[in-house]
């Protein structure tokens, strides 16, 4: 049962470098992509960047249309 509960606590870490690139590429990278490259739901993303104080750059919301 151990065994079990250690594999949960695993699921869920962020390693140095998957904290590394979302700080990288999340300004101006599409959430989605970035979601897919780590291999983690998009939504698990966007909390962990919010947490971590990261923002879209103006540039990339520009060409979103949304500044």
């Amino acid at each position: 049962m151990a065994k079990k509960k250690a594999a949960r606590a695993l699921k869920g870490t962020w390693t140095p470098g998957d904290l590394k690139l979302l700080k990288e590429k999340f300004p101006n990278t599409p959430t989605s992509e970035i979601a897919a490259k780590l291999g983690r739901h998009l939504d698990a993303v966007k909390k962990k960047a919010s947490r971590m104080g990261l923002r879209k750059s103006k540039k990339y919301m520009k060409a979103l249309g949304r500044v």
